[in-house]
């Protein structure tokens, strides 16, 4: 009796399955529509930005605008003292009256040489020098005038103008301060169009827009709202940022838009075919993505590395390592280990 009770009690032993089925949800890979947009925050800033400075250099005797003033294309923004760059007009004026008188001496010499000559009462010579002395003194006066007319634009050098009308949007001197030729003095944002200035990381240019028109909104009034397309990319990475600068130019931009208002911008890319899978079958093998797949013939799972390409609202979506038609376990992936018998309905699959 009971070596029949021990053999039945083996024969239940080994009718046990080592690896029992594990009941899981499973999603079949399916090819979707993908067209992910990028929202970024930027700056509406002048397409025409100009840094003004004096031609020549000077002690500042006025500043007469501020950062934020609106100016015109003659207003005068500062002087330098011209008392340097008067006495020089001074000087170039008496050059210029010196070299007339001395035109008109050897003028005068000249032709008297000239008659005599003629009448053979002169010698070639004196002639000669009678001449070259007449060309050296015009020679002579047409230097002083140009050196006249240049000390004269070198005194209105000493009055900064605008130049063209737009908004002061930087201030980097004071009155009474000694400025260097071409040292930047004022910045001007001129009248005109406008642009919308991002900062962005060099990855997103490795995609294309599948609209080139940006859809602009103000962030105070979101309610204002414009368009643009892509004017500008820096061909460098700034290297404290990191970033690339885009401009996009507005088109027809809001009043509401003003200079140095923060304004989102929304772009599309172009739509590609990728698998979508729900973010609950995300697991990880060796520090990377992996999805659990499921053999359909053996019913048996296995750990497979995957790319990301992006995340969405519960979506997780695959650029590599998965094919459209395998099957993805997408609940239960803390059960499994690899070679894990499982189970699941038919319907889970189709």
């Amino acid at each position: 009796m009971l070596a029949v009770t021990g053999l039945t009690a083996c024969q239940q032993q080994t009718s046990r399955p080592e690896n029992p089925p594990i009941m899981i949800q499973v999603e079949t890979a399916r090819l979707s529509d993908y067209a992910p947009t990028v929202r970024l925050t930027g700056e509406v800033r002048a397409q025409v930005e100009s840094d003004l400075s004096f031609q020549v250099g000077g002690r500042i005797t006025e500043r007469l605008v501020n950062v934020g003033d609106r100016v015109t294309a003659d207003q005068v923004l500062a002087r330098l003292d011209p008392q340097q760059q008067q006495a020089t007009v001074t000087a170039a004026a008496a050059a210029v009256q010196s070299a007339e008188a001395i035109l008109r001496q050897a003028t005068s010499s000249y032709e008297r040489q000239k008659a005599l000559l003629a009448q053979g009462y002169t010698t070639k010579r004196e002639h000669d020098q009678a001449q070259e002395a007449f060309r050296m003194a015009q020679a002579a006066l047409d230097t002083a005038r140009a050196q006249f007319g240049t000390a004269r634009d070198h005194l209105s050098d000493t009055v900064l103008r605008a130049g063209a009308p737009g908004v002061v949007t930087a201030r980097n001197a004071e009155a009474g301060q000694v400025v260097q030729v071409a040292q930047t003095v004022f910045s001007i944002a001129q009248d005109g169009p406008r642009d919308a200035v991002f900062n962005v990381y060099e990855s997103i240019f490795t995609r294309e827009l599948g609209n080139p028109t940006i859809a602009l909104t103000l962030v105070s009034d979101p309610a204002v709202m414009a368009k643009g397309t892509v004017r500008e990319i820096s061909p460098t990475v700034d290297r404290a940022t990191g970033t690339v600068r885009a401009k996009v130019a507005i088109e027809h931009p809001p009043a509401a838009m003003t200079l140095g208002a923060a304004v989102v911008g929304e772009g599309r890319f172009q739509t590609r075919k990728l698998v979508m899978v729900p973010w609950s079958a995300l697991s990880s093998g060796n520090g990377q993505p992996a999805f659990w797949i499921v053999d359909p013939r053996t019913k048996t799972v296995s750990l497979r590395p995957i790319t990301v390409e992006g995340y969405e609202t519960g979506k997780v979506i695959v650029r590599e390592g998965l094919q459209p038609g395998e099957i993805v376990v997408t609940a239960g992936v803390q059960l499994l280990r690899p070679n894990q018998v499982v189970a699941f309905t038919e319907g889970a699959t189709s």
